[in-house]
């Protein structure tokens, strides 16, 4: 997502904001529903219901008061000719919204952008732009681990050990990445042998290693493959298509810049899972409310 879609998405959700004052006076942001069904794309209120009552189901289940973050109102909206009718709506504090996002489609740039939104209490672009692409990273390498174990299981099935799954992997590796082995590169990018090479890569890298095992996932079955020869060779022929692939676009996989260690940033997602349970602002028992219409 680059910084203009970020910039834009971030001043809708901000036009937003309702201030409420809390029963010591200070001030809580709020948003209705309604402006968020709008936001994460949804056509119909009865589909959005649905997303809301599943995040009231994960307040619930953690113990949380729904009361101090679902306040269902009532509104009155213009029908045409002057006429209005009333109609239900939620007020939503931010740790609501944030439920209500991680029910959303991840794979909609609106829905992953509120899951940041929501989740990071100071509302700077680069802080969001940093978690979005953690996310992105953290989603890329659980789908390599699991084309990896179905690759694993799908070799162990057809007589390959886990010796010769590892010379697989290692032989894919080394097509991939110009002819560097898996110890190549852990020592080119400076990681400890005992590390999986990918904890380390970017994203990028790590999708290919996942477009390069997911076809020979598929090759292996449709064709029946046996055999650690035959495997590897699937897989080599594999990982060299992707690196062609990436080579028409000017990218050679080993010349890219090693990213953070994926496990920090897993820690970092759990801190910051953390931090929005437990620094969550509360609705008021009454709620005076002005709209933000800076």
């Amino acid at each position: 997502m680059d910084r203009i879609s970020v910039n834009k998405y971030k001043d809708k959700l901000d036009s937003h904001i309702a201030k409420i004052r809390g029963e010591n006076g200070e001030e809580i942001e709020s948003w209705f529903a309604r402006d968020l069904q709008e936001f994460l794309g949804y056509a119909r209120w009865e589909s959005f219901l649905v997303a809301i009552k599943r995040a009231i189901d994960a307040c619930e289940t953690q113990s949380i008061n729904i009361n101090d973050h679902f306040r269902q109102v009532t509104k009155m909206v213009e029908i045409g000719s002057g006429a209005k009718r009333e109609i239900e709506d939620f007020i939503l504090t931010r740790y609501a919204c944030y439920l209500i996002a991680q029910n959303g489609d991840p794979k909609k740039p609106e829905v992953a952008f509120a899951q940041s939104y929501f989740a990071i209490q100071t509302r700077k672009t680069e802080l969001i732009e940093e978690r979005i692409n953690l996310n992105a990273r953290l989603e890329a390498r659980n789908k390599l681990k699991e084309s990896e174990k179905r690759l694993s299981q799908n070799i162990y099935e057809r007589g390959v050990d886990d010796s010769g799954f590892a010379r697989i992997r290692s032989r894919g590796d080394t097509a991939l990445f110009g002819g560097f082995t898996t110890k190549d590169m852990k020592k080119r990018l400076g990681i400890k042998s005992s590390r999986p090479l990918a904890d380390f890569l970017p994203t990028l890298t790590i999708a290919a290693k996942n477009l390069a095992t997911e076809m020979t996932n598929y090759n292996v079955e449709q064709n029946d493959l046996r055999g650690e020869f035959s495997i590897a060779s699937e897989h080599v022929k594999n990982n060299s298509s992707v690196r062609d692939m990436l080579g028409s676009r000017g990218i050679q996989p080993e010349k890219l810049p090693p990213s953070e260690d994926i496990k920090k940033l897993e820690r970092r997602v759990e801190r910051n899972e953390k931090a929005i349970k437990d620094s969550k602002d509360k609705l008021p028992h009454l709620i005076p409310m002005e709209k933000n219409d800076e």
